[in-house]
Protein backbone atom coordinates (compact mmCIF):
# COMPACT_ATOMS: atom_id res chain seq x y z
CA UNK A 1 0.00 0.00 0.00
CA UNK A 2 1.28 3.44 -0.93
CA UNK A 3 2.18 5.86 1.86
CA UNK A 4 -0.32 8.79 1.90
CA UNK A 5 2.44 11.41 1.64
CA UNK A 6 3.91 9.61 -1.38
CA UNK A 7 0.47 9.39 -2.93
CA UNK A 8 -0.08 13.12 -2.34
CA UNK A 9 3.25 13.90 -4.03
CA UNK A 10 2.32 11.69 -6.99
CA UNK A 11 -1.08 13.37 -7.28
CA UNK A 12 0.53 16.81 -7.07
CA UNK A 13 2.77 15.83 -10.00
CA UNK A 14 -0.22 14.49 -11.95
CA UNK A 15 -2.21 17.68 -11.31
CA UNK A 16 0.68 19.88 -12.45
CA UNK A 17 1.10 17.81 -15.63
CA UNK A 18 -2.64 18.01 -16.33
CA UNK A 19 -2.63 21.79 -15.92
CA UNK A 20 0.25 22.12 -18.41
CA UNK A 21 -1.33 19.66 -20.85
CA UNK A 22 -4.71 21.40 -20.78
CA UNK A 23 -3.07 24.78 -21.28
CA UNK A 24 -1.36 23.49 -24.42
CA UNK A 25 -4.56 21.77 -25.56
CA UNK A 26 -6.52 25.01 -25.14
CA UNK A 27 -4.04 26.83 -27.36
CA UNK A 28 -4.23 24.11 -29.99
CA UNK A 29 -8.05 24.14 -29.95
CA UNK A 30 -8.10 27.92 -30.30
CA UNK A 31 -5.76 27.48 -33.24
CA UNK A 32 -8.35 25.29 -34.94
CA UNK A 33 -6.81 21.90 -34.18
CA UNK A 34 -8.98 18.86 -33.50
CA UNK A 35 -7.89 16.94 -30.42
CA UNK A 36 -8.77 13.69 -28.69
CA UNK A 37 -9.31 14.73 -25.08
CA UNK A 38 -9.96 11.24 -23.68
CA UNK A 39 -6.55 11.07 -22.01
CA UNK A 40 -7.13 14.38 -20.25
CA UNK A 41 -10.59 13.26 -19.14
CA UNK A 42 -9.18 10.00 -17.78
CA UNK A 43 -6.36 11.81 -15.98
CA UNK A 44 -8.70 14.31 -14.33
CA UNK A 45 -11.06 11.52 -13.27
CA UNK A 46 -8.20 9.52 -11.78
CA UNK A 47 -6.84 12.60 -9.99
CA UNK A 48 -10.20 13.40 -8.43
CA UNK A 49 -10.93 9.81 -7.37
CA UNK A 50 -7.52 9.32 -5.81
CA UNK A 51 -7.53 12.73 -4.12
CA UNK A 52 -10.74 11.74 -2.35
CA UNK A 53 -8.92 8.71 -0.91
CA UNK A 54 -6.26 10.83 0.77
CA UNK A 55 -6.43 11.55 4.49
CA UNK A 56 -7.45 15.16 5.10
CA UNK A 57 -3.99 16.23 6.24
CA UNK A 58 -2.45 15.09 2.93
CA UNK A 59 -5.35 16.28 0.78
CA UNK A 60 -5.71 19.83 2.11
CA UNK A 61 -2.45 21.08 0.57
CA UNK A 62 -3.70 19.93 -2.85
CA UNK A 63 -6.83 22.09 -2.79
CA UNK A 64 -5.22 25.07 -4.56
CA UNK A 65 -3.76 22.85 -7.25
CA UNK A 66 -7.10 21.08 -7.72
CA UNK A 67 -8.67 24.53 -8.22
CA UNK A 68 -6.03 25.19 -10.90
CA UNK A 69 -7.02 21.93 -12.60
CA UNK A 70 -10.69 22.97 -12.48
CA UNK A 71 -9.85 26.37 -13.98
CA UNK A 72 -7.99 24.67 -16.84
CA UNK A 73 -10.89 22.27 -17.41
CA UNK A 74 -13.25 25.23 -17.60
CA UNK A 75 -10.89 27.12 -19.94
CA UNK A 76 -10.48 24.13 -22.23
CA UNK A 77 -14.24 23.53 -22.23
CA UNK A 78 -14.87 27.16 -23.21
CA UNK A 79 -12.27 26.94 -25.99
CA UNK A 80 -13.86 23.77 -27.40
CA UNK A 81 -17.31 25.39 -27.32
CA UNK A 82 -16.04 28.57 -28.97
CA UNK A 83 -14.21 26.64 -31.68
CA UNK A 84 -17.29 24.48 -32.27
CA UNK A 85 -19.45 27.58 -32.63
CA UNK A 86 -16.88 29.12 -35.00
CA UNK A 87 -16.85 25.94 -37.10
CA UNK A 88 -20.64 25.95 -37.24
CA UNK A 89 -20.68 29.59 -38.37
CA UNK A 90 -18.06 28.93 -41.03
CA UNK A 91 -20.01 25.90 -42.23
CA UNK A 92 -23.19 27.93 -42.64
CA UNK A 93 -21.42 30.51 -44.80
CA UNK A 94 -20.61 27.97 -47.48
Amino acid sequence: MEDPSQKAARLRDLAERLVRTMSVARGLVRGGRTLDLAGIEDGVGMLCAQALDLPAEQGRPLVGLLRDVLAEVEGLTAAVREEGADCARRGRRR
